[in-house]
């Protein structure tokens, strides 16, 4: 069953003159097509600057596209409201490649784990804890972290 699908997903951004005046637009991502299916996992790979990473930011609706769509379950995503995009969000992951520009340096790993949990309603406060300690052991990590920064490793 297709789960994702990306039509002709298209981002320019303005480039500006001095007084805001507009001077042209740098092609970021111009024309993007896939389907992603249900079970299965997709990696997108490219020369750096390519665009990988808007690709990303417009799948999750973190950046507007200045055309196409990206349909989940066969809904138009850019039509969500505030709950949708919340439901969506929980379904879909992306991992960025460098892990020191995707975690936050001043969050402890307990935060930026716990965040989540609380935003999904997933871990009730009383229980974060030990939560988040089943997740970290899950991914072979040690309670042991949890008070550190990403920068500490």
């Amino acid at each position: 069953m297709e789960l994702l699908r990306v039509e002709a997903l298209t981002k320019y951004f303005e480039t500006k003159k001095f007084f805001g005046a507009t001077e042209g637009a740098v092609k970021a991502v111009d024309g993007v097509n896939f389907a992603i299916h249900e079970d299965k996992v997709m990696a997108l790979v490219g020369e750096s600057g390519c665009g990988k990473s808007t690709v990303a930011r417009l799948v999750l609706n973190l950046i507007t596209p200045t055309s196409g769509k990206v349909l989940f379950r066969g809904t138009n995503i850019y039509g969500f409201d505030r709950a949708g995009m919340k439901a969506f969000r929980k379904s879909v992951q992306i991992i960025f490649q460098d892990p020191f520009a995707s975690l936050n340096p001043r969050r402890t790993i307990y935060d930026t784990v716990s965040e989540p949990l609380l935003i999904h309603n997933l871990a009730a406060r009383g229980r974060m804890r030990a939560a988040v300690v089943d997740i970290l052991g899950q991914v072979g990590l040690s309670p042991d972290i949890m008070n550190r920064y990403p920068h500490e490793f």
